[in-house]
């Protein structure tokens, strides 16, 4: 038993971010040869994309019931799969996507997981993992017995780099599941709404804003900054904002190289998620605000002037560079 699969998680017919990103994780790590999984349709494109990277191999389930997302139906094709290629290390993302389907996985290879990894490297032939714990306030450091081994990766946190290797191999798997008990029937996606979790760059607001229309503010601070829009937990569950916009524990966990907080005081839950972000600025006009302990730059001050201040700063800057 050698080699990596990854299980690659697709929207509209592209890899979304974090699976090229385990790709990358993958080859970097090389135990073996590295293999990824596709569902649905776009078989080339996604052969080119993980190719590129540096996977040797992928391989595609193309026909229904893998056209819509299903657990039962995707955690048995995986499980069967991963009989078939027997790898030592399984990757899948850290998103809700891997959060259903890894744990379904795990239970029906009587593997161990490793969930919401922001590490993982080689050591020997094994893998040393690191993960959060006590909503970031600790870091974890695992080995998990047996293989396979199970491991989601949290998104935005592993590099992906530029590849120019050729496309992967494209193969098709002889896989029988059955007939789904529950399927997937349809996405509604916002167009307002920009996906958290892969943001690079990201300005959030909390009650300080103190009503839904002055968000606008924080709008075109973000059009400047190439940002998404996110916000606090209490924003989101007053209405001023839809509940994808909710960073934190129990929202989107996001990792951006920018995090820009306006007029978020900082609880706990709130820090959980931004905590592995690269850079954290807070505008708030408390000084004894937390979210200033976790900031790596803070600005105290009224943010109905800091912000179209900094907002009209950047701009200009921009346009004279």
């Amino acid at each position: 038993m050698s080699g990596i699969l990854v299980v690659l998680e697709q929207f509209e017919g592209r890899v979304r971010r974090v699976g090229l990103e385990a790709c990358a994780t993958a080859v970097r790590l090389r135990h073996g040869s590295v293999s990824a999984l596709a569902f649905g349709a776009g078989a080339d494109a996604v052969a080119e994309a993980v190719g590129a990277l540096g996977v040797e191999q992928l391989l595609v389930l193309p026909d229904a019931p893998f056209d819509r997302y299903s657990s039962d139906a995707f955690a048995h094709a995986v499980a069967e799969v991963v009989r078939q290629v027997e790898p030592s290390l399984v990757l899948f993302g850290a998103t809700a996507f891997g959060k259903d389907l890894a744990p379904r996985v795990s239970g029906l290879l009587k593997a161990g997981l490793a969930s919401d990894v922001t590490g993982i490297e080689s050591d020997g032939d094994d893998v040393a993992i690191v993960r959060p714990v006590y909503a970031g306030k600790a870091f974890q450091r695992v080995r998990i017995v047996g293989t396979p081994k199970l491991v989601s990766l949290r998104p935005n946190v592993q590099p992906v780099g530029v590849g120019e290797g050729p496309a992967a191999l494209v193969s098709r798997p002889a896989v029988e599941v059955g007939a789904p008990r529950a399927v997937v029937t349809g996405t509604e996606r916002n167009d307002e709404t920009v996906e958290l979790t892969e943001a690079s760059r990201i300005v959030s607001g909390g009650r300080g804003m103190k009503a839904s229309e002055n968000f606008r503010l924080l709008d075109r601070l973000a059009a400047v900054l190439g940002a998404a829009v996110g916000s606090s937990r209490p924003v989101a569950d007053e209405g001023w904002v839809p509940h994808s916009y909710h960073v934190g524990q129990t929202g989107k966990v996001v990792s951006p190289d920018l995090y820009v907080a306006v007029g978020i005081s900082g609880a706990i839950q709130h820090v959980a998620g931004i905590s592995n972000s690269k850079c954290i600025v807070a505008i708030n006009n408390d000084p004894d605000a937390p979210i200033f302990k976790v900031a790596n730059y803070g600005i105290v001050g009224d943010l109905f002037q800091v912000v179209p201040a900094l907002t009209a700063a950047l701009k200009a800057h921009l346009d004279a560079s």
